[in-house]
């Protein structure tokens, strides 16, 4: 590899129904190529939460076994973990310095003073908080400030949205990946990695909402005006809509999912009322048959109240369809419903579209990325690709060049192992990029002696 090459770089989605590993590298036109893929039934998490840490780290090997078929040459020792699950949560503050000399102008390391502070807000036992993220300053009676420094005045202060997990949840992600025989290189917010794989900087000026509806939960993050305006994290997902077919058809799990992709729609309405699906009997029981409409009836009621959520939690943070000029954006699994689209529309009054990943991916990649319920994985390369250009990270490790095999990319190379230096990129003349409003190194906020010896 020469000085001018990017890394190798693999994010790894552990989701509720499914284990995503995907290794990129950016070419000389910035775009990805996807140098191994891999995917397995995710088993132990629920809700997004690692539960059962010895059947994750069966599907996260499984996962890695599969992307090391796609590409026998690719050897994976460090990922991008995405991290979501209920026990993710936010909340707003507003919190403020009185300056020692008010002559002066507003410094960089007051500003940092002001975010540590916000550290000390009181939150539940148990609870850790992930991220302090800023999002409007104010300086004496000077409001919407972006950046206050340079500004003199006597007070400055700002409003923040503070994001929290469940401590014990966190580790048990860390634990997964590191039994599992790699090394995590950051923990990333799933719906912060979603974002910046699905949407662009206009977007984010204009005002949007993303949702990420995975297996168990659905991932909101909210902005307006390039700032983080909310996150939350719905309890629902494409699970429960399984669950309530499988309940409310009298028919199995593994049918229940069939019928929802091969069939399945969002709106009722849309659905042909004399469309019927065969189910086989079970041993020697009669075959049932099942209305195409009442399966888009169970659908749509649950899509209907993740919607619902969406709703409420906009009008918490007072933006609505007359805010969110860029509407909503739709990815993740969930996302691929037939109609889906319409109901959102209807439901929360902002158009709507599927955010997909392929504006970052280079132009031979394999149609399964294509789909929504990549987007996270992708993110978690962007985030990693932001790390090494920012040199918040020392990427001064060996680095394996890879023979691409046909069918992921077109391009193929000389297999062969060398030390790498880090590659210097001047970012004083770029415009600010999509993570750098937010905080680097998750990981090492999570690490403790018990978790350093655990192998």
């Amino acid at each position: 590899m020469n000085n001018n090459e990017s890394p190798i770089i693999v994010g790894l989605d552990i989701g509720t129904t499914k284990i995503a590993a995907i290794a990129g590298r950016k070419n000389e036109y910035g775009k990805l190529e996807i140098l191994g893929f891999g995917r397995a039934n995710s088993n132990g998490v629920q809700h997004g939460q690692v539960l059962n840490i010895d059947q994750t780290i069966k599907a996260i090997q499984q996962a890695l076994e599969n992307c090391a078929q796609s590409n026998p040459d690719l050897e994976i020792s460090e990922v991008y973990v995405g991290i979501a699950g209920h026990h993710i949560k936010s909340l707003q503050t507003r919190g403020d310095i009185v300056r020692q000399d008010p002559d002066l102008e507003i410094q960089s390391w007051e500003i940092d003073q002001l975010v540590n502070n916000q550290r000390k807000t009181f939150i539940p036992a148990g609870d850790q908080i992930i991220d302090v993220i800023s999002q409007d300053f104010h300086v004496d009676s000077i409001q919407n400030i972006k950046d206050p420094v340079g500004y003199n005045g006597v007070k400055v202060g700002a409003n923040f949205h503070i994001i929290t997990g469940d401590r014990n949840a966190i580790r048990n992600i860390h634990r997964a990946v590191d039994r599992s025989g790699l090394k995590t290189k950051d923990l990333v917010l799933q719906p912060l990695a979603s974002a910046s794989a699905v949407m662009s900087e206009i977007d984010m000026e204009a005002g949007v909402a993303i949702l990420d509806i995975g297996g168990g939960t659905s991932d909101l993050a909210v902005f307006y005006e390039g700032i983080l305006k909310h996150t939350a994290v719905i309890p629902f997902g494409g699970e429960n809509i399984t669950n309530d077919i499988r309940m409310g058809l009298g028919v199995l799990k593994s049918q229940a999912e069939a019928m929802k992709v091969q069939f399945g729609s969002a709106l009722a309405d849309e659905a042909k009322a004399n469309a019927y699906i065969t189910i086989p009997g079970l041993k020697g029981m009669p075959a049932k048959e099942i209305s195409v409409k009442n399966l888009a009836a169970i659908i749509q009621a649950r899509m209907g109240e993740i919607l619902d959520f969406v709703t409420y939690h906009l009008k918490q943070v007072g933006l609505d369809h007359r805010a969110l000029n860029g509407g909503i954006i739709l990815t993740g699994g969930g996302s691929q419903l037939k109609h889906l689209i319409q109901l959102t529309e209807y439901t929360t009054g902002l158009n709507a579209r599927i955010g997909l990943p392929n504006e970052h991916l280079a132009a031979n990649h394999i149609d399964e990325l294509k789909k929504p319920m990549y987007s996270t994985c992708i993110g978690l390369i962007l985030k990693g690709y932001n790390d090494y250009d920012h040199k918040y990270k020392e990427f001064n490790e060996k680095f394996v060049k890879v023979a691409v095999p046909e069918g992921l990319t077109k391009k193929a190379e000389i297999v062969k192992e060398e030390q790498v230096a880090p590659l210097i990129v001047d970012v004083t003349a770029r415009k600010e990029r999509f993570w750098d409003k937010f905080k680097n190194n998750l990981i090492d906020m999570f690490k403790e002696e018990e978790d350093q010896v655990i192998r």
